[in-house]
């Protein structure tokens, strides 16, 4: 749930700051905000977030 919020909220500061500097405009966000939360119910919904997840758990075993 950690992991959900915090890509939640990464994503929404970057449209933000794609929304600012004028790269996207306001149709095309809500088009994408529209895609992602239609795509959320489907079934395609548990592959993506395990995928999510592996590169979640492959970052944090990275060792400096």
């Amino acid at each position: 749930m950690a992991i959900s919020l915090s890509v939640v909220l990464l994503l929404a500061i970057i449209l933000v700051v794609l929304l600012r500097g004028g790269s996207i405009k306001a149709g095309p966000a809500i088009v994408a905000v529209l895609f992602g939360f239609f795509l959320a119910s489907t079934g395609m919904a548990d592959d993506i977030q395990r995928f999510l997840d592996s590169i979640a758990d492959t970052i944090n075993s990275i060792q400096f």
